[in-house]
């Protein structure tokens, strides 16, 4: 799934770092730099949500466009309530991915 979509978002025009964790992402030099996140909300070890949180507490406000195979309306609100730019469900529509991608960097 890491290949494809980094093949995806690099075919938009965009620069793309992949991590095997969110663990992974926060100890890379990488996280201080990063100018939006696409994160699976589950995740081993650490949850896509507690990525979310563990950057807020960290004032790092780099906006997360989350996707699951799991609609979870409790989740998917708890995501947007605490800034995620969309909560996308597996599969989702590449397109629309990249629309927002080019929104969220544009802005």
């Amino acid at each position: 799934m890491q290949d494809s979509l980094s093949d995806l978002i690099e075919s938009g025009g965009f620069e793309t770092q992949c991590f095997g964790s969110a663990r992974a992402f926060l100890e890379s030099d990488r996280s201080r730099n990063a100018a939006c996140l696409i994160v699976d909300i589950r995740m081993p070890k650490m949850s896509g949500l507690e990525l979310q949180v563990r950057l807020k507490q960290q004032d790092r406000n780099v906006p997360i466009i989350f996707i699951t195979a799991y609609d979870d309306a409790e989740i998917r609100a708890q995501a947007m309530e605490e800034g995620a730019v969309e909560v996308l469900r597996k599969p989702f529509d590449h397109q629309l991915l990249l629309k927002m991608l080019r929104a969220t960097l544009d802005t």
